[in-house]
């Protein structure tokens, strides 16, 4: 995909008579360009996102971004394990692809005529997901986990809920009338803010069909006791709870046991419990902690105490 909205790019400039090539640096008359082998050297996907959306930053736009860093960081790596936790800006990435297509080169262009449904379906079963969850978890894929969470936590709300940056869907068994009917078996329905009380309606047919979950405010975040446990296994020296709470402190994970705004937590780490008065951190904290602190020199400026290593369980 990063090679076809390089491909689009370049037609839409070339289609504005502009020519996407990088230009000499330096003095001189007329305009000189860098050439490669024979051919003009085109602009790459982050040029091309410079120049078409110039001062403008979309949620179309973040989505691309978000790919070209996740890009540089896999490289030429195989990871099925982030396919779960990345479904959404996938999605959004092909329908972005096909709406700047068709507005650009008109509807005769669409990728609808090719692809019949263009959502994509795990047939992943819940286990199959916890299991990749655990492997996305893992030490194997620290740096690429921090940056996905590290990106979308850098962006605006407005952002990260558009469904141009992520396309996050429910889907709904729709009854069919006429059996044998040529319709579509799924039909996709925007979210659309205008009509309040149609997407309302939306949510509380999705309540109904949704996998039947207690309500839990604090599911999938993990107590101080839990996040000590994970860290103190993925990092060379001791970790204790007083250690943590130096930890959150420094960071501004959380406020103060005192604070008025107990809610105002840096979410990516922590979230606060309101019912329970009490505080859960995320998986991302954890990641963060065994990165940051595996440097002797900032261990001992976060906590205040030199690190002292753990022992080798098996010396011999």
């Amino acid at each position: 995909m990063n090679v076809a909205w390089t491909s689009l790019f370049h037609a839409v400039f070339v289609q504005q008579k502009r020519k996407p090539w990088y230009v000499k640096s330096g003095t001189g008359k007329g305009t000189r360009y860098e050439w490669v082998d024979g051919d003009p050297k085109h602009w790459d996907l982050a040029k091309c996102v410079t120049e078409y959306w110039a001062g403008d930053n979309p949620p179309a736009r973040k989505n691309i971004e978000f790919f070209l860093g996740l890009r540089n960081k896999i490289e030429h790596r195989s990871h099925p394990e982030l396919d779960p936790a990345l479904y959404g800006e996938c999605q959004a990435m092909l329908t972005n692809f096909e709406d700047i297509l068709t507005t650009e080169f008109g509807g005769d262009m669409a990728l609808s005529g090719e692809l019949g449904v263009a959502l994509q379906f795990s047939a992943l079963r819940p286990k199959q997901q916890e299991e990749a969850l655990r492997r996305f978890q893992g030490a194997a894929l620290a740096d690429i986990r921090d940056y996905i969470h590290t990106f979308r936590a850098s962006l605006p709300p407005e952002v990260l809920e558009s469904s141009q940056y992520a396309l996050r869907v429910f889907l709904i068994p729709k009854a069919v009338n006429h059996p044998g009917s040529a319709d579509l078996p799924v039909e996709f329905v925007p979210f659309d803010p205008q009509k309040p009380e149609e997407m309302e309606k939306l949510r509380r047919v999705t309540t109904l069909i949704r996998e039947k979950q207690v309500p839990v405010a604090s599911k999938g975040l993990l107590k101080p006791k839990q996040v000590v446990s994970r860290v103190q296994a993925g990092l060379p020296y001791k970790f204790t709870m007083d250690t943590h709470t130096r930890c959150w402190k420094h960071y501004t994970a959380r406020p103060l046991g005192n604070s008025e705004n107990p809610e105002n937590t840096k979410s990516q780490f922590c979230i606060y419990d309101e019912l329970a008065k009490s505080y859960g951190y995320t998986e991302a904290w954890v990641t963060y902690l065994c990165r940051k602190l595996a440097d002797a020199q900032e261990y001992e400026a976060v906590t205040g105490k030199a690190p002292v290593p753990t022992l080798d369980p098996d010396p011999g």
